[in-house]
């Protein structure tokens, strides 16, 4: 689970066909090039800590009620921009869910560094891109999205929607809930990650 500032995603088909006008631009714009936001996808900032809470409620309305339901969770999304602001946003999710919280830590290591140069200590603190955070919270029902491909033929693959419906110490119990694998229940063990060539941070 990436604000445009305080915008709900919505999946209505009328805010599809919305999205498609703007990347096709036809949607009606000022003299400086900029479209106006519906007023029913947007949300009220007013500056306090609360604004979160309040885009977190508009949102996901009623989510105690409904988060064993994957159609609902699938269909609605928090997106951002910065990588910070999302494992904040993350963390004020977790804290909605109901249950236990259920924490994992990575074992951090570098490549080809024998003198210990960055010891895991300072590791832990980095989250490059295409890895998860060195701490990840989760509570059953939350959804995860899968950063690797593990068995495509059975649908694990780089950007599987899963909703976690139970935890042992290494592996995560999770069911697929969208594309045609959905409903399937599956395990994702605990496996190395390594950034790619092309997201490896500059230190």
């Amino acid at each position: 689970l990436k604000l445009v500032r305080n915008m709900r995603a919505h999946s209505d088909p009328w805010f599809a066909e919305y999205l498609l006008r703007i990347g096709d631009g036809k949607e009606v714009t000022n003299r400086d090039g900029e479209v106006r936001l519906p007023d029913e996808i947007c949300v009220s900032r007013t500056g306090k800590d609360t604004d979160l809470d309040t885009l977190i409620d508009n949102t996901f309305p009623s989510l105690d009620a409904n988060t064993s339901g994957p159609d609902y969770i699938t269909s609605r999304a928090i997106l951002s921009t910065r990588n910070d602001s999302v494992d904040r946003i993350n963390l004020k999710m977790i804290s909605r869910f109901q249950g236990d919280e259920m924490v994992y830590h990575s074992f951090d290591c570098a490549v080809d560094d024998p003198h210990n140069y960055y010891p895991p200590e300072f590791l832990n603190t980095l989250t490059p891109n295409g890895l998860p955070p060195h701490v990840l919270k989760l509570k059953i029902n939350c959804p995860v999205i899968l950063l690797r491909n593990i068995d495509p033929a059975n649908g694990l693959c780089n950007g599987t929607r899963l909703v976690v419906r139970g935890f042992q110490r290494n592996v995560i119990d999770a069911e697929i809930v969208l594309g045609q694998h959905a409903g399937k229940r599956i395990f994702l063990p605990r496996i190395p990650l390594c950034p790619s060539d092309d997201e490896i941070c500059t230190i």
